[in-house]
């Protein structure tokens, strides 16, 4: 590609809206290069709105790269601050930490979150678990190396039975879009993520809900929920939280403009 062409994929990217249009544009020229796609195509989709990490079939995400494929939740920067959180309550459990990947879409938070592990020489036991098939497909490839298993069902129902009582970590990236919010979602999303993955229910936290009820049985005694929520949705999160047993708190960063509610189970 000339130079010339190169600034013109800049230029149509610009004048659709793209804030990082020189980025997108070396991105979709790579993809087409490696892909053999056709880069008009490329472009021509990004401008119509379709999601970059859909044209490119990966996102980075906490370091890693993690595919994703069209129909699946594209995972936010922001929910890298909740993969450090967990990482930190990780290496406080005694021996191989147990952790659970709920709501998982590409499987970006566990596959993230072992890897930090890891480098820190900390194994983990990781499952996850996802209500959609294409999702479930697309983390089936993103853990396939750490040979973490992929169930499909709804929240805890399609866990194995022997998981029960011993999650240390379980980490849930539920839905916390309120519904009435979804049609002011930028297009990318609204148009092309599935649904489930951002309906959160009347007030955002009905899936929430629905974790934090079956939460405790799944949960070794001391173990952690960690759910990312909007900042005006915290203390309710942590009501919820409460009125189950658990011990709660909320950690926030500026940094990543992000809030994660935190739910500890009893150690008796």
């Amino acid at each position: 590609m000339t130079a010339a062409e190169s600034v013109e994929v800049v230029a149509r990217l610009r004048a659709a809206g793209c804030v990082f249009a020189e980025d997108e544009a070396r991105l979709l020229i790579e993809a087409a290069a490696e892909t053999g796609a056709d880069l008009d195509v490329l472009v021509a989709r990004r401008v119509a709105g379709e999601p970059l990490e859909y044209l490119v079939g990966w996102v980075e995400f906490h370091g890693v790269r993690v595919g994703v494929s069209h129909g699946v939740f594209v995972p936010r920067q922001r929910t890298a601050f909740l993969v450090d959180e967990a990482v930190q309550l990780a290496r406080a459990v005694p021996g191989q930490p147990v952790a659970v990947d709920l709501c998982c879409g590409s499987g970006a938070l566990g596959f993230a979150f072992a890897t930090a592990l890891a480098e820190k020489g900390i194994s983990v036991e990781l499952a996850a678990a996802d209500i959609e098939p294409v999702a479930v497909e697309c983390a089936r490839r993103n853990l396939a190396p750490l040979n973490a298993p992929v169930y499909q069902g709804d929240l805890f129902e399609p866990l194995p039975a022997d998981l029960r009582g011993r999650v240390d970590i379980l980490l849930a990236n539920t839905p916390y879009v309120p519904s009435e919010m979804i049609a002011q979602m930028p297009p990318e999303a609204r148009d092309h993520e599935p649904r489930t993955a951002l309906d959160g229910g009347p007030d955002g936290l009905d899936i929430f809900r629905r974790v934090v009820a079956g939460a405790r049985d799944w949960l070794a005694p001391g173990g952690h929920l960690l759910v990312e929520s909007s900042a005006a949705q915290a203390a309710t999160a942590t009501e919820i939280l409460a009125a189950r047993g658990f011990s709660a708190r909320v950690a926030e960063s500026e940094e990543y403009y992000a809030t994660v509610v935190i739910g500890t189970r009893a150690l008796s």
